[in-house]
Order: C-alpha cells, then sequence, then structure tokens
C-alpha cells in the first residue's frame, strides 16, 4: 500500500545489540525481501545491459556470426588446410603446448579476430553510408524520379543495417560525427534567419557586425571548436546542456519546462483513479522496454538512424539545483512512484515479487490516497513543491541547508530517485471546441498549476484531473540536445 513519505525512517530491516542477559537480533522480514527482490532485479538489468552492450558493440554484425567464424576455422585446421593469413600456425607457437586443447584455443582466437575485423568494417561501412545526405534534396511522392545514387545508397544501407535487428543503442557507434560548419556559413545563416525582422538599414550595420565578428574572435573561436570536434563525436551537445540550460539562474516554472495535453478529442474514463493507475502501468512497461533495449530506435525514410541516447534520461532522472550551475542526476533504477494528492506526498512501491504492479493493483493504491481524509500535510510539506519553482540559486542554498540530513534528507532523496511523480490534481481538465478558454486554462494548469503541486526538477510529472484527463509538466535539459544534434547534422 502507499506509505506516506513522513514514515519512510521507520522500516529498519536490520539490527544487533549487546545487553547484560547477552545479544539480541531483531529484523524485518519484510524489508529484508525487499532488498532481496532489489537486489535480484538489479543484477539481472546488469546481466541485461551487459549483454546489450555486447550486442550494440558488434552492430551490424551479429553474435552468432564468432561461432560461425571459429566453426569454419577449426574445420579448416583439421582437415590440413591452411586458415587465411596463416594465422593459427602464427597463434600456435605463442601457446604453451600443441594439445589438441590448445590448437582449440588457437582456432578460436583465429576466428575472433577475423570476426572483429568484419565487425568493424560493417560498423565503419555503415557510419560512411549515414554521411551521405543526399536523399535529404530529392523529392517526394508520386512521380518523383530518385537519382541513381541515391538508390544504390539506399540499398547498400538498408542491406547492411538489415544484416542483425538493431536494438535501442544499436545505431549509436555508427552514426557520423557532427559536421562543424565554417564562420562564413554560420554567419550566413544568421543573416538569412533575421533578415525578415530587420529594415534595409538595420540589415545593412548587421552584415558590418558579421563580418567584424568573422574577421575577428570568430576565427579565434573556431579554433577552439575545431579542436573540440577531434575530441568528440558532438562538439556542441555538452556546451549546450550546460550553458543553455543548466547555467540559467532564473526559475524552471514556464521559463523552461513545457507541457503536454491529452489526446482532447477522445475520453477512455472519466474515473480519475483509473485513467492515473492506467497511465503510470503504460508508463512503467515503455520504461522496461527501454531498460531492456527493445524499443526500436527511431529510423528516417525507414534508413537513417535518429540519436537515441534521450531515452536513457526520461526515467529516474532528476535536475539538482546548485549555486552556480545545476547538474542532471539519472538513477540506475528506482521501484517507486511518488503521487502528490492535496499537499500530501505518497511513495508507491512499483513491483512485487520481481513483476510490475498491474493496473488494477495500481488503481487500489491510488483510490486509497483520494479517499484517505485523515491525510494531512506534515508542516511546510503542502508548498514544498514551490521550491523547484524558485530562482535556481535560492533553491540549491535551501536544499544544501534544510535538506542535508535526517528526515528531510530521506524525503527528497525518495522524490528525486523515483521513476516519476505523478499528481493527483482536485479540478478537471475541461475541453470545449465551443469555448477555447478552456483549453487555455487546460494549458495552463499543466503549464504550472498552483506553482506548488508540480515537482518542475523531475524530468516529467503526469498530471491527472477529477475527471480523468491528463497532461504532463516535463523539464527540458535532460533531452534538448539531442534533438539540437540531429537538426544541425542535418543542416535543418
Amino acid at each position: 500500500m502507499a506509505d506516506r513519505m513522513a514514515e519512510a525512517h521507520s522500516a529498519v530491516a536490520f539490527s544487533f545489540s549487546i545487553t547484560h542477559d547477552g545479544y539480541n537480533i531483531d529484523y524485518n522480514r519484510e524489508v529484508l525481501n525487499l532488498v532481496w527482490d532489489s537486489g535480484v532485479r538489479s543484477w539481472k538489468k546488469r546481466i541485461a545491459r551487459f549483454r546489450n552492450g555486447i550486442r550494440n558493440g558488434v552492430y551490424p554484425a551479429h553474435i552468432q556470426s564468432l561461432y560461425i567464424l571459429i566453426s569454419i576455422a577449426l574445420g579448416l585446421h583439421v582437415a590440413g588446410k591452411q586458415v587465411p593469413f596463416n594465422l593459427v600456425n602464427l597463434i600456435l607457437p605463442l601457446l604453451p603446448r600443441q594439445t589438441a586443447l590448445y590448437q582449440f584455443i588457437a582456432c578460436s582466437i583465429a576466428g575472433l579476430i577475423f570476426w572483429l575485423c568484419i565487425c568493424y568494417t560493417m560498423r565503419y561501412t555503415l557510419k560512411f553510408l549515414l554521411m551521405y545526405k543526399g536523399w535529404m534534396y530529392e523529392s517526394r511522392g508520386r512521380g518523383s524520379t530518385i537519382s541513381k545514387r541515391t538508390k544504390t545508397w539506399a540499398a547498400v544501407t538498408k542491406v547492411l543495417s538489415s544484416w542483425n535487428t538493431p536494438g535501442l543503442y544499436s545505431f549509436q557507434g555508427s552514426l557520423p560525427r557532427l559536421p562543424l560548419p565554417s564562420v562564413n556559413e554560420t554567419t550566413q545563416r544568421y543573416l538569412r534567419s533575421v533578415r525578415p525582422l530587420l529594415d534595409d538599414k538595420e540589415y545593412a550595420h548587421m552584415e558590418n557586425l558579421a563580418k567584424e565578428f568573422e574577421s575577428t574572435i570568430g576565427s579565434k573561436l573556431q579554433r577552439y571548436l575545431t579542436l573540440k570536434s577531434w575530441w568528440s563525436t558532438n562538439y556542441v551537445s555538452d556546451w549546450w546542456e550546460e550553458y543553455i540550460y543548466l547555467r540559467g539562474r532564473g526559475p524552471l516554472m514556464i521559463n523552461s519546462n513545457f507541457y503536454g495535453i491529452d489526446a482532447i478529442y477522445m475520453q477512455t474514463t472519466s474515473v480519475q483513479a483509473a485513467r492515473a493507475a492506467h497511465i503510470a502501468s503504460l508508463l512503467l512497461i515503455f520504461r522496461r522496454t527501454v531498460e531492456r533495449q527493445e524499443l526500436q530506435p527511431i529510423m528516417v525514410q525507414g534508413l537513417v538512424p535518429l540519436c537515441s541516447w534521450q531515452y536513457e534520461r526520461t526515467f529516474n532522472t532528476v535536475r539538482v539545483p546548485g549555486e552556480q550551475t545545476d547538474k542532471i542526476v539519472h538513477y540506475k533504477d528506482s521501484n517507486h512512484i511518488v503521487v502528490l494528492h492535496k499537499g500530501c506526498y505518497y511513495k508507491v512501491v512499483i513491483y512485487y515479487k520481481n513483476r510490475l504492479l498491474k493496473p488494477c493493483e495500481i488503481q487500489i493504491q491510488m483510490e486509497y490516497i483520494l479517499n484517505n481524509k485523515t491525510a494531512v500535510p506534515a508542516p511546510g510539506e503542502e508548498r514544498l513543491a514551490a521550491l523547484t519553482a524558485w530562482d535556481r540559486e535560492k533553491w540549491a542554498h535551501i536544499r544544501n541547508t534544510v535538506f542535508r540530513q535526517g528526515l528531510n534528507r530521506v524525503s527528497l532523496h525518495i522524490i528525486e530517485s523515483a521513476a516519476f511523480v505523478l499528481s493527483l490534481d482536485d479540478e478537471p481538465f475541461e475541453f470545449d471546441i465551443n469555448q477555447p478558454d478552456k483549453l487555455d486554462k487546460f494549458g495552463s494548469i499543466l503549464l504550472h498549476g498552483k506553482g506548488c503541486d508540480r515537482w518542475f526538477d523531475k524530468s516529467f510529472t503526469v498530471c491527472v484531473g477529477t475527471n480523468g484527463r491528463i497532461g504532463f509538466n516535463a523539464e527540458h535539459t535532460w533531452y534538448e540536445f539531442h534533438e539540437f544534434y540531429f537538426l544541425h547534422w542535418n543542416n535543418v
């Protein structure tokens, strides 16, 4: 059942004490079972990540092809034929003996070497193919003509990427580097973007400023970017995240965070607890799909993959305030969500015996929270989330002092490490095509609510109205630069 945050300190798994009468051992079997289940789940995820890491590391080759090459090398050696480059005979003198076991080891090493060569040849070939951008500038639709060059590129890319079913992060090692445009290209694009906003006199002045920038500090900055582009696949992502978002000292609410609304032309149910449970279950299933890398990467035209790293920080992620700059903290695992209702925070455990709770089981907990008339916010609890809507420097100071230790620190950690936050609002989210002001109110509720019922630091907060409609409020940093990478690489 859902537990109030204030009770988080009461669970003690194991205690040991020595008295005059001897020693005393006390333990909580339920808590120990939870610890055991959490450990089992953690190790399962580590094994899955290791397996997926190998699969992604050799993509587009297939791990099973290693066994085939070892078998071929072993068969050639047993048949008395020479393995290409006489590799087995070159390896055998390096081994202690030449028994059957060591001959098998030599054949395995030879097969591994050939397999790695094939893997990296396929990977860098795919990376070279993905650098081609001619497909973007050709016409689409019925009656359009596609050049032979693009057709050949598409056929080879399709065959190479279809050799093995890709996981979510399989293409990450094959994505090309973000190209660095020249200073002149940058200034010309800037001038094109501001031309509609300026009159002739203002535009002429802007042209002079652009030329001055290009001939002075621009060339110096370009050298720094060139040096950085040699060392990283994306010369802009970390700086973009740091200086555009994390160093902003203004409030996140309205200035940075954004919102999304429900499918407004359809409504599955008007029962708040049922809708909250259903959307929570779907999100947790999606999180499991991401963690297992069962989700297919997004492919443009079915050929060109997009960067998938933004999925990793969708859940279990929080933006932690700092006095000079914030930081994004991602937790590898989380076994709970946090539910906010009428100023009270509830920790809802989402696993039972190493399985995700079913929607009906989550609904029971949501109904308990909604029907709990005795719950009263602790002093300061009701408006606690308003701190995340405050100036970042001030919020960082409060966090480093008031939440430094004790129950406050434990409770804050539970919120920040949750898979996500779900807010059960006490008002309906309404939409009427004949009353546009209702949609405006819908958006404003999701954007800021009461200012104290959204945890603006979390990657996202799901909001559920009393009539069953939903929306979300999301922090901007955790995914923005990946979109920036794709748009700039494709010169959009």
